[in-house]
């Protein structure tokens, strides 16, 4: 791609960039850009919600820049104030360290494991003398600190702001000249830690990096932003039947901004609302799990929740010109949900009366299926169905 048609596939869905002209330039020069994200594993998993901003990152993978992860090994042990109405509990760096082992095996469903570069800030922040410290606070005001909204509202409210809260930004912000990033990415929330970042590069004599904000993905109750500590989080590593289930739950009007964010796509409008919700929620689990599970979810959820069979949209089966029963069940199993069923299997099934064609019972393992099946539902299990073609 050419650097302007990079900038607009790579500029497509943000909520703020600084700036883009900025980035173009970089782009120009042909160069690969060192595009970072900084990420405090203070849980050990991550939800969809995270995803956003690393789906980012792997694009500038993709278009041949180097994708930078920083584990906060270090500023996790402090907590990021971002958006808190207190003071984060802290952690131990073993604590911190567990987490980002799981962390980061989820981050690599996303990200090129072989494509990406790992720190940790904790290299360089341990090695610091307190000189070294104090020197790193001369940069910044703390004008400049309390013009954060967070800070400024809870001193408004009478509520405690920590002195080693205040460090979290200019840390954040050091980050970024220890890696010498291009771009950093971030939520909305962010913005303030990464304009610390790109102050920091200045005065260090460098290109200051593009902030690149990503929106800020709501939770399954469409109102607060996805969360653990709300309850309305869906995870990446949870059983693909419950995210499936989850994405389900979500309003009509949430769909469409989790196909912008989580898919980078639109909603098909000429869909009924039930039916773009289940493909968004199939690939959502497809995305995690593959297409076996997703598929297999889809069966689950419609078995539980759809009362007609007629009304849900179920995995199309050309058998061909075969009519065996337990043929036809076998290849209906490996087609449609692409589930391998063994001989006999497929005969219990038969004999306990769950292989069915619209409603009627085939329990003679010898049977054989009707020539004129076109259209027809045939039932293998309680929790799955085929139409035939």
């Amino acid at each position: 791609m050419s650097p302007k048609e990079q900038l607009e596939q790579l500029t497509h869905g943000t909520a703020t960039v600084l700036s883009e002209k900025e980035l173009l330039t970089k782009l120009e020069k042909g160069n690969p850009l060192r595009a970072k994200l900084g990420v405090d594993p203070t849980a050990p998993d991550i939800h969809l919600g995270h995803t956003v901003v690393l789906e980012k990152l792997r694009q500038f993978q993709i278009f041949g820049h180097q994708a930078v992860l920083i584990i906060g090994d270090f500023t996790a042990t402090v907590g990021d104030p971002t958006g808190r109405s207190s003071t984060r509990p802290s952690l131990t760096r073993e604590e911190v360290l567990a987490n980002a082992e799981t962390y980061t095996d989820q981050a690599f469903k996303i990200l090129d494991r072989e494509l990406t570069e790992v720190v940790y800030n904790g290299d360089w922040f341990r090695k610091m003398s307190y000189e070294e410290v104090l020197k790193l606070n001369a940069r910044v005001t703390m004008q400049q600190m309390l013009q954060r909204e967070d800070f400024k509202t809870r001193l408004d409210g009478a509520k405690e702001v920590r002195l080693h809260e205040i460090q979290y930004p200019i840390m954040q912000g050091w980050d970024s000249v220890e890696v010498r990033s291009d771009v950093e990415l971030g939520g909305t929330d962010q913005l303030f830690n990464i304009l610390v970042g790109r102050d920091m590069q200045k005065s260090e004599g460098m290109e200051a990096q593009v902030a690149m904000c990503l929106p800020i993905l709501e939770g399954t109750d469409g109102v607060k932003k996805m969360s653990k500590s709300y309850g309305n989080y869906v995870g990446v590593d949870e059983d693909p039947d419950q995210m499936f289930g989850k994405t389900m739950s979500v309003s009509d009007d949430l769909m469409d901004r989790w196909y912008t964010l989580l898919l980078g796509q639109e909603r098909n409008e000429t869909l009924h609302p039930m039916e773009a919700k289940k493909q968004l929620a199939f690939s959502i689990v497809a995305r995690y799990h593959g297409e076996k599970k997703a598929k297999e979810a889809r069966a689950d959820f419609e078995s539980k929740f759809v009362k007609n069979d007629d009304e849900a949209v179920w995995p199309e089966v050309d058998l061909g010109d075969e009519r065996r029963l337990i043929a036809s069940v076998s290849t209906a199993f490996l087609e449609g949900y692409d589930v391998k069923r063994s001989g006999g299997e497929i005969r219990q099934l038969i004999m306990q009366g769950a292989v069915q064609i619209d409603g009627e019972k085939f329990t003679d393992v010898k049977g054989i299926l009707p020539q004129d099946v076109n259209g027809k539902l045939l039932r293998l299990d309680k929790k799955r169905r085929v139409r035939l073609l």
